[in-house]
């Protein structure tokens, strides 16, 4: 449901491959790079801005604060880049938890007015769900609950998606992040080791490309893996034939991993009672996919306070940044004074000669 007349490129890794693809297509007078940094210091993303910045005047654009804006809560820095143009938001707002705020803007000029407004109102009924309906019919909670019952009743220790839609593609990757960015921790609130397992590994691939990669395992493999199928009842296009096979096939794998094959002997045999949940949308709408990822946000909360775990904070991964910070100059530098052997060898061999 994007509007058509645009192209749109997400960039987030710091991989200058990717941005040098993205930037050899593109047309400075015709380009406008929304730069979305809440600190506007993410050392990924400002090394993309300066790059893109460098890119456009090269290439004869002379003004940054018409073909640059910025979603951050830090303007005075925007101004400093250049940029005129700023939509902030809350400083609490995590990354994982933000495209309802300004960072949707992309999301917004890529639907539309009207469509993103739908898409707020699709998650704004799953808040409203979440917060008054019992718990007995409460979705999210009851997601929740599966979710502790199968890491520590079964210690099932990952979870596969699988979406039945191209459109959807992208999702496994975008739900990695927020359920195990938020409750991949080993502590609880008050800072004790927690004695139980916390977030699953979530991972997938699109069906029907999945049953071709990795369903065996799901079905005879050694490890029981809890799948979740996604499947969009009506089709946006018109090809003849294609939609009900692929909700065939999304039926059939959830129909063999619960029913397995119990009459075929040897290699042939599996006996099924794998677990698997199945959701099912109408139309893939704004307001269906709204109201989806909200429904996932409220389950990863909902299960991050049954474990007694603060799902907002990410200390691992700035753990991450604060030691890149260190080893960056000295991969030009080659000084490894100080760090493990590991490190000094491997920095070693990346060094260029």
């Amino acid at each position: 449901f994007v509007t058509p007349g645009k192209h749109f490129h997400f960039l987030s890794n710091v991989d200058g491959h990717e941005l040098d693809g993205v930037l050899q297509g593109l047309a400075p007078e015709h380009t406008l790079f929304l730069i979305a940094s809440k600190t506007f210091t993410t050392a990924e993303t400002m090394a993309n801005a300066r790059s893109a910045k460098r890119w456009f005047e090269q290439s004869g654009g002379t003004d940054i604060a018409g073909h640059f804006a910025a979603l951050t809560t830090n303007v005075e820095a925007a101004r400093e880049f250049g940029i005129s143009t700023t939509f902030g938001f809350w400083d609490w707002v995590g990354g994982r938890y933000s495209m309802w705020s300004a960072i949707g803007l992309p999301i917004a000029l890529a639907i539309g007015a009207e469509g993103f407004r739908a898409f707020l109102a699709g998650a704004h009924a799953m808040d409203e769900h979440f917060r008054s309906t019992p718990l007995e019919q409460n979705l999210p909670v009851r997601l929740g609950l599966l979710d502790v019952w199968y890491r520590n009743f079964h210690r099932f220790t990952s979870r596969s998606i699988a979406p039945y839609h191209s459109g959807l593609k992208r999702l496994p990757a975008y739900l990695q992040q927020l359920e195990m960015e938020s409750n991949g921790k080993q502590v609880d609130l008050d800072g004790q080791l927690l004695p139980y397992g916390t977030s699953p590994v979530l991972w997938g691939e699109p069906g029907t490309n999945g049953q071709h990669a990795y369903f065996q395992m799901l079905h005879q493999g050694t490890d029981v893996v809890p799948l979740e199928f996604l499947a969009v009842r009506d089709a946006s296009h018109d090809l003849p034939g294609h939609h009900p096979k692929l909700l065939a096939n999304a039926l059939a794998q959830a129909q063999a991993l619960m029913q397995g094959k119990e009459d075929a002997g040897g290699h042939r045999h599996f006996a099924g009672n794998r677990p698997s949940t199945f959701f099912v949308l109408e139309r893939l709408t704004p307001r269906a996919q709204g109201a989806f990822v909200a429904l996932y946000e409220h389950r990863v909360f909902t299960s991050g306070a049954l474990w007694g775990i603060n799902s907002f904070d990410q200390w691992g991964v700035e753990l991450g940044k604060v030691l890149a910070k260190d080893i960056e100059p000295r991969l030009g530098s080659g000084d490894t004074a100080g760090l493990d052997a590991s490190t000094a060898g491997l920095l070693a061999r990346l060094r260029r000669r």
